[in-house]
């Protein structure tokens, strides 16, 4: 197969690796096991094999495994090249689902920039193809087996493409294609690409083994997990949330008492945007609380008060939240949260943007703002509406800590609906269905209207409030303002 050439005025490129970067794991197992069904590879295990695999894909790259890749090119000898081919094809569609959950992501930015997009690997070039082009990918940069046109011939033909040989094998790709490497972007998972990582100007170690997060950090080059959004933390394979998830039990909060019905209807895999009611602080620990109870971790979108105070904002940013700044009428958060749904995430937030003050708190009828349905619009994914009562009584917005009632601790009533889908034609329609289906969650006490005594009023204020309680403070623009602020939100 030819070389593409250069895209003209391209001046940058962005070189990954595949094992353990893009993919979620390693490469070979798959590789194997596709060409053992069509009766290729050695008629016995190789000594260790399965042994050194599950090291890979634990621990990343050693010695002892690329010596087993040399080995697997000696056993190619006499293998049809037609066979290997079509091998190749069936592997491309397996490995497609291992694909890590940003990765598309990460490569459409490159793609967007104009940059031209590589994989650089160990892993032979003609297993690598197939998986390129179904990526996308312009340029494959990897380890050849030498063949005679209808067989291969147990002999590599040119660089074995791993350690200082990527580095070699990328830098003479880059001078025939007119490619700067200090303008260049590499991305790997392996402290064996050190030096190609060193070489370029924009290095991101992924999914570092030890070793290279060692150097990375020595180095000030970025970590990234594409498994999880940028900036999440992660503490060996698991990120902060999950390692939270144990002690995500009700008997850890005594001040309140907890109902929750129909747990089931988040599922355990795949992007789903989960929408509750908002009556108080507390809300996002119940939230908080459900997600970790389902076994999924969470993207919260939050204010940039939260992001921008001390402590506080690095961990709601290490948690994977999503800043938003309303004033800013920007719609980057909608597109970060995009991403994420997009990549399999749960991300929650509370359509109505704010806790409700003075009368609006006590209306049967919830009022939302257009981000929750645009969202769902953009993305796809089904909507989780949830039902949220009586988390007011645990952390009033009056007051500034929740209160700790340990002798008659209140009940919180959480339910949980089906997921269901919005038509993404209309976003007023799409943002009251939404609402209803949140209303239609909540006790019957939460759809009569009443009038609320001066005291319940002032709870739904923040502390030291001195106006009057009996005015709503916080009316919501008409519906011409609130579409023209809904498509900058």
């Amino acid at each position: 197969m030819t070389t593409p050439t250069a895209k003209p005025g391209k001046s940058a490129a962005a070189v990954f690796d595949l094992d353990r970067t893009l993919l979620a794991g390693g490469s070979g197992t798959v590789i194997q096991r596709h060409l053992r069904e069509r009766g290729l590879g050695p008629d016995r295990d190789i000594p260790l094999a399965g042994a050194i695999f599950k090291a890979f894909e634990l621990i990343g790259e050693t010695r002892l495994s690329m010596q087993l890749a040399k080995l697997t090119v000696r056993a190619s000898k006499g293998w049809s090249v037609d066979a290997v081919d079509d091998a190749a094809e069936d592997i491309a569609v397996e490995l497609l689902g291992l694909l890590q959950p940003y990765a598309r992501t990460v490569l459409g930015e490159h793609q967007a920039k104009g940059d031209l997009v590589v994989i650089a690997s160990t892993t032979p070039e003609h297993f690598v193809r197939p998986l390129a082009r179904r990526l996308g990918i312009d340029h494959v940069v990897a380890s050849r087996w030498h063949h005679d046109g209808e067989s291969y011939t147990g002999q590599l033909d040119g660089e074995f493409v791993w350690g200082r040989g990527k580095l070699t094998a990328v830098r003479a790709w880059a001078q025939e294609n007119g490619v700067s490497m200090r303008r260049s972007a590499a991305y790997s998972d392996s402290y064996f690409d050190g030096p190609l990582l060193n070489a370029v100007g924009h290095p991101h170690a992924v999914n570092p083994d030890a070793r290279l997060a060692l150097l990375a950090t020595l180095k000030g080059w970025p970590i990234r997990y594409l498994d999880k959004p940028e900036g999440v933390v992660k503490l060996g394979p698991w990120e902060v949330q999950e390692l939270l998830r144990p002690f995500a039990r009700t008997e850890l909060l005594p001040n309140a008492r907890f109902e929750i019905i129909g747990l089931e209807n988040i599922p355990a895999t795949g992007g789903a945007l989960l929408c509750a009611n908002h009556r108080s602080y507390f809300d996002a620990t119940v939230v908080s609380l459900l997600t970790a109870k389902a076994g999924r971790s969470a993207r919260f979108l939050g204010k940039k008060e939260v992001f921008d105070a001390p402590v506080v904002g690095q961990l709601a940013k290490a948690l994977g939240g999503i800043r938003v700044d309303r004033g800013t009428g920007s719609d980057q958060p909608l597109e970060e949260a995009a991403k994420a749904l997009r990549a399999g995430e749960l991300v929650c937030m509370m359509p109505e943007g704010t806790i409700p003050r003075g009368p609006a708190f006590f209306e049967p009828k919830l009022r939302g703002r257009w981000g929750a349905a645009r969202l769902a619009a953009m993305s796809g994914v089904p909507v989780i509406p949830v039902g949220i009562w009586g988390t007011e009584k645990v952390w009033p917005r009056s007051s500034r800590l929740p209160k700790l009632d340990l002798t008659h601790p209140p009940t919180i009533t959480v339910r949980i609906g089906r997921p269901f889908t919005v038509s993404g034609t209309d976003a007023d329609n799409d943002t009251e269905t939404i609402m209803s289906r949140i209303v239609d969650l909540l006790p019957e006490e939460a759809r009569q209207r009443r009038v609320p005594t001066e005291e319940e009023l002032r709870l739904t204020y923040p502390p030291g409030y001195k106006g009057d309680p009996n005015k709503e403070s916080e009316r919501r623009p008409g519906r011409d303002s609130q579409r023209n602020r809904a498509d900058n939100a």
